[in-house]
């Protein structure tokens, strides 16, 4: 009866940690892109996003794309929109990853504070987000 514990997906959860080791290994640059991606927005109802297909690369993932997720899962993802909905980007990072036809929510406050991880790397967002999104591929795995 109690025989066979259910085993999760392998390939699932290869892509969460991967995408977890990614982001905590990256963290500073990963900071200083989120706030220079808010500078550059200013007040936007996006969040930052990694969608791993075809290849991991940075998206912005709409609040309304995210309400509707919530509507499609029977208010399942309610939590995710009161976490979208409280997020402040002077002291902390959000990301939504998307893979596998899942999503994993990854939120940290960095030390230093986004702000000044941007200010000490004194890089422009493109140049940001071209590294970064060269070590996605090269750090997580063609899983999806």
């Amino acid at each position: 009866m109690f025989g066979n514990p259910i085993q999760p997906n392998v390939t699932e959860e290869k892509w969460r940690r991967q995408l977890g080791e990614f982001v905590r290994s990256n963290q500073k640059e990963i900071a200083a892109l989120a706030w220079g991606l808010h500078l550059e927005n200013g007040q936007t109802t996006e969040t930052l996003g990694i969608d791993l297909k075809p290849q991991p690369h940075f998206v912005y993932c709409p609040r309304t794309a995210i309400e509707q997720l919530n509507i499609n899962a029977n208010n399942h993802f309610r939590e995710v929109l009161g976490i979208v909905e409280n997020h402040n980007p002077e002291k902390e990072v959000l990301i939504i990853g998307i893979g596998a036809g899942q999503i994993k929510l990854i939120q940290y406050q960095p030390q230093p504070t986004p702000p000044e991880c941007f200010e000490q790397l004194g890089v422009d967002v493109d140049t940001l987000v071209s590294r970064l999104e060269q070590q996605m591929s090269e750090q997580i795995q063609a899983i999806i």
